[in-house]
């Protein structure tokens, strides 16, 4: 049975999700700017002023969107565990941090925030500032994995893993031109090339 502190913080969290969800569909549904506090009220069925009890503004619960999704990333990466070379079949198909009927919303929202952040120096921040946690993340199990290379070689590594994946990202956008497997054969042969022994 639950506490009356932990029956209180489950609430909380209830009423959070409720307002991010909302506030997900309203973003990609508008854009940040144009999306309005009443419109994330009215789609998480409160009113403006029970969200403002949660987020302190609207930027407040864009940094909310883009934690989680960033921790969600964070857990795939620990799912693939030690094996580096399935994200040469990820990146193929075009699913890299995804799960099915889950992350087309999130992706198109992290085009936003990228969008966003060339405008907006709060946003800019934020997801510095959660790129920087994911980049060292990766870094950090990376290094576990190949401890005979430099961390400056890992960032390295880590930095052209990210330029693949987010190209990738952004090519989910548009339509399969190559067979997958084909693209898998190249994908591997750039993962394995960047991690053997030298």
């Amino acid at each position: 049975m639950l506490s009356p502190n932990d029956s209180k913080q489950a609430k909380v969290q209830a009423r959070r999700d409720q307002i991010v969800e909302a506030a997900k569909i309203s973003f990609r549904r508008h854009g940040f700017h144009a999306a309005s506090m009443a419109e994330i009220a009215q789609g998480s069925q409160l009113s403006v002023g029970q969200i403002y009890r949660y987020f302190a503004n609207k930027d407040a619960i864009i940094e909310e969107i883009v934690n989680r999704i960033i921790a969600s990333k964070m857990q795939r990466l620990e799912n693939l565990g030690d094996h580096i070379n399935l994200i040469a079949g990820v990146l193929a198909e075009r699913t890299l941090f995804q799960q099915p009927g889950e992350s087309e919303t999130d992706h198109m929202l992290m085009l936003e925030v990228t969008a966003e952040a060339t405008r907006n120096p709060v946003v800019a921040k934020m997801l510095s500032d959660a790129e920087a946690r994911l980049f060292r993340h990766v870094c950090h199990n990376l290094q576990q994995l190949f401890p005979h290379f430099s961390a400056e070689e890992i960032a390295a590594r880590v930095e052209f893993i990210a330029v693949m994946s987010e190209g990738t990202g952004y090519r989910i956008l548009t339509t399969q031109k190559v067979d997958a497997s084909l693209l898998r054969d190249l994908y591997q042969q750039a993962i394995s090339h960047l991690f053997r022994k030298l």
